[in-house]
């Protein structure tokens, strides 16, 4: 048993051992605190009253996801090489070929993002910037206007969601690379022989885990669960019904 237990362990550092280093640790922090922090918001709004204290902490989430977002933007233009959107193989040609190739045969490999996650990720990152600012609207005052607007981006980032990770499924069955391990350690298959990245960043991704706690701490600091309100360098956010205000309307 330790001896199948040896060959596995090294088998498994073996196939790492083949793969080379492509995406940043800024970029895998993201990519997790982004899946996380929109999943937690989302069942929160389908699933409890808007006079919920749980609602409001679904508006509290999504605008940590806004900001979080913004940075992923940021890094998206300064960051390492496949970190960049210059990166992204955004061409629509690009993408038609690939599903293409896909349903026929295998399909090429990506060192970096394919056409289907690069489209994916920019959809959904766009999304939550909408949701965000639409989110931020609302609750100052403008609920009725953009109510609509914000459900249906939700629903759209719900759908891009469930189609990247079917991609991501459909692809580890066809190549069986491990992709869906390369936003833990970072690292693919570099069939391309594309140059590895040469530095993980950590430093930056503490910064942007820094920024980003910072800001959700003052978010909870100046949040007031009795009025449902929190405020945003000096803005006054109405998360949702104040107890006064249910209290007004039970009486």
């Amino acid at each position: 048993m330790a001896k199948i237990k040896g060959e596995t362990h090294d088998s498994f550092k073996g196939g790492l051992m083949n793969k080379a280093k492509a995406y940043d640790l800024p970029t895998r922090l993201f990519h997790w605190l982004f899946a996380g922090l929109f999943v937690a918001a989302f069942v929160m709004a389908k699933f409890t009253d808007d006079d919920s204290s749980w609602f409001t902490q679904h508006m509290l989430l999504g605008l940590i996801l806004f900001v979080t977002t913004l940075l992923r933007v940021v890094w998206g233009f300064v960051g390492s090489r496949f970190a960049r959107f210059s990166s992204f193989p955004l061409n629509p040609l690009r993408l038609v070929e690939y599903f293409r190739e896909f349903m026929s045969t295998k399909g090429r490999t990506f060192f970096g993002h394919n056409p289907a996650s690069a489209w994916a990720a920019v959809v959904m990152m766009g999304l939550a910037l909408g949701l965000g600012l639409t989110g931020s609207l609302m609750a100052t005052g403008q609920k009725e206007t953009f109510e609509d607007l914000h459900e249906l981006m939700a629903n759209a980032f719900v759908f891009v969601a469930i189609a990247h990770v079917a991609g991501v499924v459909l692809h580890s069955l066809r190549h069986r690379d491990g992709i869906a391990l390369s936003m833990i350690h970072g690292k693919k298959d570099n069939k391309e022989g594309a140059p590895a990245i040469a530095s993980s960043h950590r430093w930056v991704a503490m910064g942007m885990a820094g920024i980003i706690g910072l800001f959700a701490f003052h978010l909870y600091k100046n949040y007031d669960p009795v009025q449902a309100t929190t405020h945003v360098f000096g803005a006054k956010l109405q998360l949702g019904e104040s107890e006064s205000a249910g209290d007004r309307d039970d009486d």
